[in-house]
């Protein structure tokens, strides 16, 4: 009896996420917009520059386009021999339909599904490197974060900077160490036992691609200068509602953000979004209203942004694979 009402508790738990997290999603914008000034929003509205907005739906594109392409070029390491740009197909629809979702995991299990579907490799090596990919983007997101803390930390605490310094060291020095690692032939063969018990084979040449040396020290900067695309992303949003932020700002407030966005907290970081950055850059006097705004233009922006993929979602509902 205990075990039924167990069994039944969790299968409504799991029918009412999803809501929930809606709800929760819709009562952090209602608190975000509770410190705005709606006049100063009215104000901002019909004075928007449409070139910034451009440039920063231009900026997603390019900062998506890399990001796809990185993660096929360690697909076709893999020896997931497809063409390139159907990686990045599908790379948008995932981004696509992450945009219904509270984290990622959604989207990149739609990529490394089809991706796999379109090989002779097995389904774990395709989600091992769609891993291997995200695992580079949390990194690059921690660096720049990193530089963020050295450049403009003296604002949070007079500590902050050395913090910064501190932890741009250990994750370079970290990530030197599983450069290594991948090489070294004892560390080499425990990493392929533990990756042989979850049905993960023939991957040694992704692994270099990505974290071995000398690859990770084009991957990470490459990483970074995604981030970096991101942030610019958001900083053109700021511009086109007149607002003019100091680039230490960004550089800490954006990081953060994209670490807050793993939790599922919400429904495509909606809510999450617009109270942290209130928060964060509140601290060097920027107003509230407008970033606020600033944040839906970019959550907007986004949406428009992986519409490309749409086709291809279309197309792939109807049974036939991108091809």
């Amino acid at each position: 009896m205990i075990e039924a009402n167990r069994s039944f508790l969790k299968q409504n738990l799991k029918k009412l996420t999803p809501f929930l997290k809606i709800l929760f999603s819709i009562l952090l914008l209602i608190f975000a917009f509770s410190k705005i000034n709606w006049l100063s929003i009215l104000e901002a509205i019909p004075l928007l520059n449409p070139y910034w907005l451009s440039l920063s739906l231009i900026l997603i594109w390019v900062c998506n386009g890399l990001s796809g392409c990185r993660w096929g070029l360690l697909m076709r390491a893999g020896e997931f021999n497809q063409p390139l740009h159907q990686f990045i197909k599908l790379y948008f629809c995932g981004g696509l339909i992450n945009q219904g979702l509270p984290t990622t995991i959604g989207g990149d299990a739609y990529r490394g599904i089809v991706a796999q579907k379109n090989s002779t490799q097995t389904l774990q090596k395709s989600f091992f490197i769609v891993a291997i990919d995200r695992s580079l983007g949390f990194a690059g997101n921690c660096l720049l974060g990193g530089i963020g803390l050295v450049i403009g930390g003296s604002l949070l605490g007079t500590w902050v900077p050395l913090f910064g310094k501190i932890s741009l060291c250990f994750m370079l020095l970290g990530s030197t160490f599983l450069a290594i690692s991948i090489y070294w032939p004892w560390s080499k063969d425990h990493i392929h036992r533990l990756l042989s018990k979850i049905g993960v084979r023939n991957i040694d040449f992704a692994l270099k691609k990505s974290w071995g040396f000398p690859f990770y020290l084009i991957q990470l900067p490459l990483a970074t200068a995604i981030h970096f695309l991101t942030l610019a992303a958001f900083w053109a949003c700021l511009k086109s509602c007149g607002v003019n932020p100091p680039i230490e700002a960004l550089l800490i407030g954006i990081p953060a953000l994209g670490l807050l966005l793993i939790l599922p907290l919400s429904i495509s970081g909606w809510g999450v979004r617009e109270t942290s950055l209130v928060s964060i850059l509140g601290l060097w006097g920027l107003d509230s209203s407008l970033v606020v705004l600033s944040s839906i233009l970019y959550g907007l922006i986004t949406l428009i942004a992986y519409l490309p993929g749409l086709p291809f979602l279309i197309h792939d509902r109807k049974g036939s694979h991108l091809s």
